[in-house]
């Protein structure tokens, strides 16, 4: 069955998360690892609401957003729908500027994209007190590219330091947005020094269960290397309307 254009009805949402949960096992078979140990979270920035509606309807319940102005009235929307009646769980995944944090505290069950001290501090003492702590990841630029967010793989004992000290939020991972490769082996790179990164911080002390890593285009390398949650956008719901 082919796959049309995800902005055309609830129908290809289906079709799409069928497909990806496919890929996703077969990967999961492929490195010896069980499904149940890979999350999925649906990146769904500048998606329109009833694709999101789709998409909880057929039991997807992580979403990822990048835009704050853009999520807020989602989570408003979806506090309770799908066919389970459950809330979405929502994964703020972009970069994180300090006058967003109040909101982003607020409103997000999951922060993957930490790299300053500063912001875990904010969104700690913002985090609503009857909430539950908020899972966070510490984003990390392997490439330690000037151009890209996330801290070099040397800062990240400190920083989780930093964090495991704060009330309000509770560490749980490792995450990386590295450079598109083509090649399988390629992509599997940097994810393996990620998985590396965490084996070491769990040597010293740390309990961390989440690596977030493995996108739309390299989620089979992702799940080879450890990947517990992949951030998958237009696999789930095709191009992103202008």
């Amino acid at each position: 069955m082919s796959i049309s254009d995800g902005s055309k009805g609830s129908d290809t949402v289906a079709e799409r998360l069928a497909g990806v949960h496919r890929r996703i096992a077969d990967a999961a078979e492929y490195a010896n690892r069980d499904t149940s140990d890979i999350h999925l979270i649906a990146i769904s920035k500048k998606q329109p609401l009833v694709a999101l509606e789709s998409a909880l309807e057929y039991g997807q319940r992580d979403f990822g957003e990048n835009y704050l102005q853009d999520a807020l009235p989602k989570i408003r929307n979806l506090a309770q729908c799908g066919a389970t009646g459950a809330s979405p769980v929502w994964h703020f995944v972009g970069d994180i500027q300090s006058n967003k944090t109040a909101d982003i505290a607020a409103n997000f069950d999951w922060v993957h994209a930490i790299d300053r001290a500063k912001i875990a501090r904010r969104l700690s003492n913002q985090r609503p007190p009857t909430a539950k702590p908020l899972q966070v990841c510490i984003q990390v630029n392997l490439e330690r590219s000037p151009n890209k967010s996330g801290i070099p793989p040397d800062d990240c004992a400190e920083l989780a330091a930093e964090i495991s000290e704060l009330p309000g939020l509770k560490l749980r991972g490792l995450m990386t947005l590295p450079e598109p490769q083509d090649d399988f082996l390629a992509q599997r790179q940097p994810f393996a020094e990620l998985a590396r990164l965490q084996g070491e911080l769990n040597a010293a002390g740390y309990a961390l269960d989440v690596l977030s890593m493995g996108m739309s285009a390299d989620l089979e390398a992702a799940v080879a290397e450890g990947a517990t949650h992949l951030r998958i956008g237009t696999a789930v719901f095709g191009p992103r309307p202008d």
